[in-house]
């Protein structure tokens, strides 16, 4: 793990999740909150979250719904160490694996899970200038291909088992073709950061084995007003009960 003076100590959930990340590098934020608050899980589930990073959206289901099983796959070793640290910090049942997810573990390999969730590379190849710190590219540039997340995600659920994903909004094809002839009763929840004004994240979930229809929610909306007129927080009500006291996203209880 990093030494201290290279790491920061960041609140969650209005200080219910207290959590080291670099201080340089790929940083959780309010992404991994809203994936959190959207598994519709259950005291006693089992959870499997693909590209841990340092455990915040585990950390924040953790937070929300108690009893739960948690395991995560980090391909990067001090993300995968500093998980660790945080789950301890936290009293979180969570047990991380450094591993390629696309070669998991053996003792994985013949588990299934409840719930899936990830929080796929957002930037496809060739699509950005890459970062310049290592951790924050492997974190944000696809190098696994998303069909191969959606892939292992499939395989790890339990009959009737949720994979829960949020992604860019421009990548959702993508995500629907990989999900095709895998999973089924696909949901799809656009945020967008005000009215009138375009989706720039979707919370996606499907089923395995399910068999409804694909439904578009309407989108929730993030920040009120048409423009940010100061430096105050301006989130909608819906947002501050995910963001401040861990409340489930309203997408979670359908």
């Amino acid at each position: 793990m990093s030494s201290e003076t290279d790491l920061t100590t960041d609140d969650f959930l209005g200080g219910r999740v207290t959590v080291h990340q670099p201080r340089k590098g790929f940083r959780s934020g309010v992404d991994a909150v809203f994936l959190a608050a959207a598994v519709p899980a259950f005291a006693g589930q089992t959870v499997l979250e693909l590209g841990c990073g340092a455990g915040v959206a585990s950390l924040c289901l953790n937070a929300r719904v108690a009893g739960l099983r948690l395991t995560g796959i980090e391909l990067q070793a001090e993300y995968a160490a500093l998980a660790r640290h945080n789950a301890a910090g936290n009293g979180a049942d969570l047990t991380v694996h450094q591993a390629d997810l696309a070669m998991l573990p053996p003792e994985l390999r013949q588990m299934q899970f409840d719930h899936v969730i990830a929080n796929p590379p957002y930037y496809a190849p060739g699509s950005r200038h890459s970062a310049k710190d290592e951790g924050r590219e492997t974190a944000l540039g696809e190098s696994t291909p998303m069909d191969t997340w959606v892939e292992v995600a499939a395989k790890r659920l339990a009959p009737k088992g949720y994979a829960t994903f949020i992604q860019r909004t421009d990548r959702l094809g993508d995500m629907i073709s990989a999900i095709s002839g895998r999973l089924g009763s696909i949901q799809i929840q656009p945020l967008a950061p005000r009215a009138d004004r375009d989706s720039h994240l979707v919370i996606l979930r499907a089923r395995k084995n399910g068999r409804a229809p694909l439904r578009l929610h309407a989108p929730l909306i993030m920040h009120e007003g048409a423009v940010h007129l100061s430096d105050a927080d301006d989130y909608m009500a819906w947002a501050v009960d995910v963001l401040r006291n861990g409340g489930p996203l309203p997408f979670a209880l359908l």
